[in-house]
């Protein structure tokens, strides 16, 4: 019995090179590819595969949401985080959204396949390096709410503009963004913005 795969990537090129090699392997078969996290949801739900490989930057709802609602409603189906971004504090958000594995995309094809049929037997596969600093830098410092107003705060929005958003006003906003500022240790809202997304908490 092969081991039956989603493939999840909003770069149609990645999705195809990624099938095309997991294909090669007798054990693996691609059923299903989708180029984002809504997609991916209805293939998941049709077609019940064993592991869903997943990217983490999309458009509309990014990897990790969409392995949140995933796991949620296909308990059955594992993930496998495969993308480019390197960053611990998405390593540590995927595996609290249910993932049960995290690597980057220029990990070898062998290695590849050796992760979905690791993650696939109910082991845990980590890209080492970035468990390492992931174990070294600490947990997201950030709250759920700060997480959301830094999102907003990236492209330059107003703290009223944030505030009309998410139905909170302007000042409680504004406590927020500084809260935020003041964990990330940065000068301000645009630094903290940029702190957040290196290390992959926003």
């Amino acid at each position: 019995m092969s081991i039956r795969l989603v493939i999840v990537d909003d770069q149609a090129l990645v999705r195809g090179a990624m099938g095309a090699l997991l294909d090669l392997e007798d054990d693996l078969a691609v059923v299903g590819m989708a180029a984002d996290g809504a997609e991916a949801l209805r293939l998941v739900a049709e077609l019940a595969p064993d592991v869903c490989l997943m990217d983490v930057q999309m458009p509309g709802m990014d990897g990790i949401e969409t392995t949140r609602m995933l796991r949620a409603a296909n308990p059955g189906t594992r993930v496998l985080v495969v993308t480019t971004f390197a960053r611990p504090g998405y390593l540590r958000t995927a595996l609290d959204a249910g993932a049960s594995g995290f690597i980057v995309k220029d990990t070898p094809a062998e290695k590849l396949a050796d992760a979905v049929r690791r993650v696939h037997s109910g082991m845990r596969v980590l890209d080492p390096a970035l468990a390492e600093e992931s174990l070294f830098n600490g947990a997201n410092p950030l709250s759920d709410r700060e997480r959301q107003v830094l999102r907003l705060a990236a492209d330059g929005r107003s703290a009223a503009a944030i505030a009309a958003e998410v139905f909170l006003s302007a000042g409680t906003v504004r406590n927020h963004l500084s809260a935020a500022i003041g964990k990330t240790g940065a000068a301000n809202r645009a630094q903290a913005v940029r702190i957040a997304q290196d290390k992959g908490w926003i």
